[in-house]
């Protein structure tokens, strides 16, 4: 293993305990036992991961060591004897949160690259590597996911795609096309939960149709910008 290696390896790991973190943390909160916590922290960390290797035609990454399976549950440990300041801080969710997306964002476009996919496409596949661990938890959990709500979630993973696609266009060193990568997700996503950012979502305004008139118009669809529920509200209160 090269250094490089080693460095995406280790940006992984990191990655896996901040989502593994995240995921066990919400089962917690929804009073899932200790074997229920352990899955959504596993299936959070390795989710995207997973969708993305079978996408490249790749060895599943999980499956080529126990290391993830540990991580897991060292991550569990730690809920565990942390859980008054994990459990009880909504603020900390979405610190693990953020930073899992934007490690695991660089993982993806690393890997796609890689294996000699156009950058465009590598772009895709870092915003499935980062957000869709997310998804399955929050489907797992009974809850809306994120990425198909008005929250910058999937939005920062793009950005922060693109802004890798621009150093390298650019001629920067790979080390300054992660770490602008990762703070460009990061940053947006600090900055939609502190600015109230968020994209107008589609709604319907319904309408009562009068009896006496069978051509009323049908509810036509608009545009909102209503507080979306859920992790919004969760992640910006203490």
């Amino acid at each position: 293993m090269n250094i490089e290696e080693t460095f995406l390896f280790i940006i992984e790991l990191v990655g896996t305990i901040a989502f593994a973190i995240s995921g066990i943390r919400l089962a917690a909160y929804k009073r899932f036992d200790i074997f229920g916590a352990y899955t959504i922290g596993l299936v959070t960390a390795t989710g995207g991961g997973t969708l993305r290797d079978v996408m490249l035609n790749l060895p599943v990454f999980w499956l080529q060591t126990p290391v993830y399976l540990a991580v897991t549950a060292i991550s569990l440990i730690i809920v565990v004897i942390f859980r008054n300041v994990l459990v009880s801080h909504n603020r900390i969710l979405f610190s693990f949160d953020a930073i899992g997306l934007a490690l695991f964002v660089v993982i993806g476009v690393q890997k796609t690259l890689a294996v000699g996919y156009p950058m465009w496409g590598a772009v895709v596949m870092g915003t499935i590597t980062g957000a869709f661990g997310g998804v399955v938890r929050d489907i797992l959990i009974n809850e809306e996911p994120l990425f198909f709500r008005k929250d910058i979630y999937a939005t920062a993973c793009l950005a922060g795609g693109f802004i890798y696609w621009l150093c390298m266009m650019l001629g920067t060193p790979p080390y300054v096309q992660q770490l602008a990568c990762a703070v460009t997700v990061i940053g947006l996503r600090i900055c939609a939960l502190k600015f109230n950012w968020a994209l107008p979502i589609l709604s319907y305004k319904i309408e009562t149709t009068n009896p006496s008139n069978p051509q009323s118009a049908p509810a036509q669809p608009s545009t909102s910008t209503q507080p979306s529920t859920a992790h919004s509200k969760s992640e910006k209160s203490d």
